[in-house]
């Protein structure tokens, strides 16, 4: 949460279709060297098939596609959600461009692999006064209170081993940016922005279904963020399972042809109904809780979605190491167009899923509500305070 006192944890995930990424080119910036305390104790470079030959993607025993084994989204980490407006319709970067990324993506690697600067504001001051310095200030607004206020130390993070091409995770529409918004939706987004941003939270709704340790949905699991991006794939005869790191949520999607449930059954992950159209697994998932989690980061970036929403993804092996991911997204209530991301994900040697304990003992939501009703009684002693100029 953005208070958290938690480790990663274990995932499954499963990612990525086909489309043009598989032929595009990245450039690979690092090389970890082995370390038992890593996600990632191996640089994974990309396997080549035999000059001209096509890649063969294995099959399971009964004969589907075989998607097993643990993911990463980390190469698209750092890339723009939406495409930043200079680029117009361009969807990959020049060789410059792509260049310049991977210094970009070479810095944030050491600095995971180092540790990182100091993350925790009560550490800060310590070291500050150790060294007779004056202490850092705080950072603004609720994120400057606390023990450990930032989101998490440095070497939680995880980073890209190859800089991405892409100018953008939407791909679809053409110039890489959200649809516009119904005014249902813009009224529902102000409304959560509103109770984002209050300093002195009210309740438990001021914080994000993710803070508060619940879930992230189907695409906040899956869109890289600053750590615990990993996902693994387990397959049986007519399911597939797809376990994520972060919260822990598992999807088990039958592979058999069956119809959805009945749209009296919603959950936050939604129901999932999957089939294979070649090498690729389709998966379509309709029956979710609206009004509560987004499709975007850790699912609360961007408004909330509508119980209409349906998310299509496509899963598709283009290599031994890399699956290509496609989404696309229909919620007629909250954007006024269909939109699709599309990135890979790829398998990492030593790469490994940890435990995800959230906030530890599941104090912290008691422990930031109770000193938020103690900052509203410290208020409240201190009476009517006068407005000065700078208050009026």
């Amino acid at each position: 949460m953005n208070q958290r006192i938690f480790l990663c944890s274990g995932a499954i995930a499963a990612m990525i279709a086909a489309g043009p990424l598989a032929g595009q080119t990245s450039v690979v910036v690092s090389k970890p060297d082995a370390k038992t305390a890593d996600k990632s104790d191996a640089k994974a470079a990309p396997t080549k098939t035999k000059a001209g030959a096509p890649f063969a993607a294995p099959k399971t025993p009964w004969g589907d596609p075989d998607m097993q084994g643990t993911w990463t989204s980390d190469d698209t980490w750092g890339v723009p959600f939406e495409r930043p407006k200079n680029f117009g319709t361009r969807a990959t970067l020049t060789e410059d461009e792509l260049n310049a990324r991977a210094k970009t993506v070479a810095n944030s690697e050491q600095f995971v692999e180092t540790g990182g600067t100091n993350h925790s504001p009560a550490k800060a001051q310590l070291d500050a006064e150790a060294k007779g310095e004056a202490a850092p200030a705080p950072p603004p607004g609720r994120f400057g209170r606390g023990v450990d206020s930032a989101p998490v130390p440095g070497h939680w993070g995880e980073f890209a081993r190859r800089a991405s091409h892409q100018t953008s995770q939407i791909v679809d529409p053409p110039d890489g940016r959200l649809p516009p918004l119904t005014p249902e939706a813009q009224a529902k987004l102000d409304a959560k922005n509103k109770l984002r941003r209050d300093p002195v939270p009210a309740s438990y709704e001021n914080w994000s279904w993710y803070d508060r340790c619940i879930s992230r949905g189907v695409a906040g699991s899956i869109l890289p963020v600053i750590y615990g991006n990993g996902l693994e794939i387990v397959q049986t005869p007519g399911y597939v399972a797809i376990r994520y790191e972060m919260v822990h949520d598992v999807r088990v999607i039958p592979t058999d042809g069956r119809a959805h449930l009945s749209s009296n059954i919603r959950s936050f992950m939604g129901d999932a109904v999957g089939h294979w159209e070649g090498k690729t697994l389709v998966v379509e998932t309709t029956n979710f809780l609206g009004d509560r989690m987004a499709v975007g980061v850790n699912g609360d970036g961007g408004p909330p979605y509508s119980d209409d929403l349906k998310l299509t993804e496509r899963f598709t092996r283009v290599s031994p190491n890399t699956v290509n991911y496609e989404m696309i997204v229909d919620d007629p209530k909250t954007y006024t167009a269909t939109w699709k991301v599309a990135f890979p994900i790829t398998h990492e040697p030593g790469y490994q899923l940890f435990e995800y304990a959230c906030h530890e003992g599941n104090m912290a939501m008691h422990n930031m509500l109770n000193t938020a009703r103690m900052e509203d009684a410290k208020k409240a002693a201190q009476g009517p305070q006068k407005q000065g100029p700078e208050n009026k």
